[in-house]
């Protein structure tokens, strides 16, 4: 059953969905080149340029929901997710300041559910949300204009089912570049070798009277159990880019001492504090939005539930490097946690170990020492 609260807000989606006009125009009014993009799964990104000195362009997007149940961690726990294009987070897109997108989103009719996307990088009509309400079969095309540069979440919005929705995978980002590419606080060119998307979701698994995991055949079946574990706002996992262990061992995003590595880390609901053990945040959009000057050398950074942030750093020593959000129980113990492994030659001068691990020396033990006190 509906909350008065959320049936408030499905009263508003409606009426604002009535009130936003429902037809474009021609789909070369325009008069724009136009670039067709093949979306990739994240951690990855679909390939583009860091800075343009072209003129603006239409960049065309598709995008799929799929419904579908998947396993979220090594225990084998099943999830009915909603994702674009099958993955939690969707991909991520990525146009300039000054382009258009236009995205066609699809709901294939073998989904359920109806579906939209609320795209925080566009003006106008709930995001998107209320021009691209889809039921199970159809497809709609909107187009928007990219007027600010910065990562920006995109979720779906459906009126009464919005929570729901989103943490059951149906959010990702998109990057809108500077034409003249990323600056410092000085106006010095910034560039990245590679790019990972980190998408953080928080999940809520119901259980049954003897503490196990339920499984439902639907979706739908899912639904009031599950909006009763949401209400509560305890999730049973965090996770990185769908389950735990989704970055880690095999799966490690890859990189070399000496590469500039742009980490774009998304959360849809909740707060969040990502941080690289053993490395920091050379410059760190917190905020994500690149009209604003870059913070330097974090140890720690902060996403804010519902939005995304960017953070370069140039790796200089080889090694196994966790990617963790520092609430470190939702790292260590519900998942939250990633692994970039790097290759490269070990600088000592950055750190060396001077004498390895063995017993402390009889005469260094003083009276001050808790081991003497303790004997």
């Amino acid at each position: 059953m509906l909350t008065r609260r959320t049936a408030l807000m499905g009263a508003a989606v409606a009426a604002l969905m009535m009130a936003a006009p429902a037809v474009a125009g021609p789909a070369d009014d325009l008069k724009l080149p136009r670039q067709k993009v093949e979306l990739v799964a994240p951690p990855f990104v679909h390939a583009h340029e860091q800075a343009t000195k072209a003129g603006p362009k239409i960049v065309e997007f598709k995008l799929t929901i799929r419904e579908k149940e998947v396993v979220i961690d090594d225990a084998g726990t099943k999830f009915h997710a909603m994702t674009f294009d099958g993955s939690m987070p969707g991909p991520m897109m990525v146009l300039h300041e000054g382009d258009y997108m236009e995205l066609t989103l699809v709901n294939p009719a073998s989904n359920s559910m109806p579906h939209n996307i609320d795209l925080h990088s566009a003006t106008g009509a709930l995001g998107g949300g209320a021009l691209t309400h889809v039921n199970p079969g159809e497809q709609v095309v909107l187009r928007w204009k990219a007027t600010r540069p910065g990562v920006f979440v995109y979720h779906c919005a459906p009126e009464g089912m919005i929570p729901w929705h989103v943490v059951s995978g149906m959010h990702g980002t998109v990057m809108v570049l500077p034409r003249d590419g990323l600056k410092d606080a000085e106006g010095k060119a910034l560039r990245y070798d590679k790019i990972f998307y980190i998408g953080e979701n928080d999940l809520y698994v119901p259980k049954d009277a003897n503490g196990k995991y339920k499984t439902y055949e639907t979706i739908g079946e899912s639904y009031a159990d599950t909006t009763e574990v949401m209400r509560k706002l305890i999730p049973t996992h965090v996770v990185f880019n769908g389950r735990v262990g989704s970055l880690t061992g095999k799966n490690a995003m890859t990189a070399k001492v000496g590469e500039t590595v742009m980490l774009v880390h998304s959360q849809a609901n909740r707060d969040t504090r990502p941080h690289l053990i053993g490395g920091h945040g050379d410059y760190v959009w917190e905020a994500g939005k690149f009209n604003n000057p870059p913070q330097k050398d974090l140890e720690t950074w902060f996403v804010r539930g519902g939005s995304a942030g960017a953070a370069l750093y140039t790796f200089r020593e080889p090694g196994i490097y966790a990617y963790v959000n520092h609430n470190l129980i939702e790292a260590v113990e519900l998942g939250a946690s990633a692994h970039i492994k790097v290759e490269g030659k070990w600088n000592e001068d950055l750190m060396k170990q001077v004498t390895p691990p063995g017993p402390v020396p009889p005469d260094k033990i003083g009276a001050a020492d808790p081991v003497a006190v303790t004997r």
